[in-house]
């Protein structure tokens, strides 16, 4: 038990570090698109300083990145030996094609950042969308992975073994569609808001130049347009949920018992003992919509489900409940954008309540990221696979993993320093608020 704790710690502490590395690796190479698309529209040299110094921002996260997707990469053949023997045949074809599509983004990484006075400018724009389409595509091979986890299809269970492998088909399960799609747009959400929520802050420090207005706007712009979807997804993702993991669903919303005509919980706190939802509001049959598209269908409660299969209800309700509500307060938040944008364009970075609601977006775009994937992954609790193999069966026999999870968090201290450090030290280098080009050394 010791060992299990240790490697699921392990696993939830470098997913969760790496999954905020991974949303700029999706997010960014479009605002760096962007932003060099208008230097190439309109000449202004502020454009390109923006996409520059962006870009070198990138080139620090990506490596960050690649070594902390390493790590994962190891964890799984090394902390969960079982799963990977048993169905690597089946989920080995979205981590090759990862693969592939990381190395063909390194290329063009290298193409970009070192062909500004080496291509056309065109031509090196256009060596900016492979690495836009390669994130996409990682990002799009992981998470396929991971929702194979919540919904696996493409084998025979024969006996306790795989029969008849189908990667294809296990790729493209019934949690597919809509968990790359949620995952996605959170990805261009986290990036957008990070980035309009540190030059929101940079403004309020009066440094109202023209160039972090732009780079406040853009960002705010990738956010606020990717939210409205991003709450029809989450709806459909639920309705997903609620078909193919019925006991995941009954735990995000501390649904005990069976009824038809379910209310939504909203807020509240679990209390196991006793079987209900303390300081909870409810919703008349609002649940039964929201799964089934019904307001008198049926919801399963978790009393109907075996106790040794019921995850932990408390935190994932509780995460579910975050995911929730900071969803909903960047959606706010979008809207107020686009309003103030129209009725107040001329004094739109005016407003110090605006700009500090700005800044606290981007902590809440990784607070509904990070409690989102909590729900994904304790609420498939406790199986690794769901229905087939319990987390507890996949793990190592091999002593020492503790010591493993704690060097593991001494190494990501210092790379999450260092990243920190350097992401500093560019932005320290001032920009001539005239010309809008970098001066040539630090402040």
């Amino acid at each position: 038990m010791e060992d299990l704790l240790a490697a699921r710690l392990q696993m939830a502490f470098t997913l969760g570090f790496h999954i905020i590395l991974a949303c700029f690796g999706v997010g960014l190479p479009v605002l760096l698109l962007c932003a060099e698309a208008m230097f190439l529209r309109t000449g202004k040299a502020v454009y390109k300083t923006l996409a520059k110094r962006w870009a070198k921002a990138f080139a620090v996260l990506f490596a960050i990145g690649a070594v902390s997707g390493t790590v994962l990469s190891f964890e799984m053949g090394l902390l969960w030996p079982r799963f990977m023997g048993t169905f690597g045949s089946v989920i080995s074809l979205p981590f090759t094609l990862e693969g592939f599509a990381f190395f063909f983004e390194a290329i063009f990484v290298g193409i970009y950042l070192y062909g500004w006075e080496k291509l056309s400018p065109w031509a090196h724009w256009c060596s900016g969308i492979p690495i836009a389409l390669s994130g996409f595509a990682s990002a799009w091979f992981v998470v396929t992975a991971n929702a194979w986890m919540n919904a696996p299809r493409g084998f025979e269970w024969i006996d306790g073994a795989v029969v008849n492998p189908d990667p294809i088909d296990a790729m493209f399960n019934p949690a597919t569609w809509a968990q790359t799609t949620h995952m996605i747009l959170a990805a261009y959400i986290v990036s957008g808001f990070c980035v309009a929520s540190f030059y929101a802050w940079r403004i309020l420090r009066h440094d109202d130049s023209r160039y972090n207005r732009i780079a406040m706007s853009l960002g705010l712009i990738l956010g606020a347009v990717c939210m409205p979807p991003q709450l029809a997804v989450g709806d459909w993702a639920a309705k997903v949920v609620a078909q193919t993991q019925p006991l995941k669903f009954a735990a995000m919303e501390s649904h005990f018992e069976t009824e038809t005509g379910a209310s939504l919980t909203i807020g509240g706190i679990p209390d196991m003992e006793n079987q209900t939802v303390n300081y909870a509001i409810k919703i008349p049959k609002l649940l039964s919509f929201l799964a089934n598209g019904d307001l008198n269908s049926e919801v399963k409660g978790l009393k109907d489900f075996p106790p040794d299969e019921i995850p932990p209800v408390p935190v994932v309700h509780i995460a579910f409940q975050l995911m929730v509500g900071t969803g909903m307060l960047l959606m706010v938040h979008a809207v107020w954008s686009a309003l103030r944008y129209w009725r107040f364009r001329d004094h739109f970075f005016e407003c110090r309540l605006f700009l500090w609601t700005t800044t606290g977006m981007g902590m809440l775009s990784v607070i509904a990221l990070e409690t989102g994937w909590t729900v994904t992954e304790v609420g498939r609790q406790p199986w690794i696979v769901y229905g087939f193999m319990r987390t507890k069966d996949a793990v190592t026999d091999a002593s020492g993993v503790p010591l493993i999870f704690a060097t593991t968090m001494v190494i990501y201290a210092m790379l999450a320093i260092g990243c920190v450090s350097m992401l500093r030290l560019l932005a320290s280098h001032p920009v001539d608020p005239v010309t809008g080009q970098e001066a040539s050394k630090p402040q």
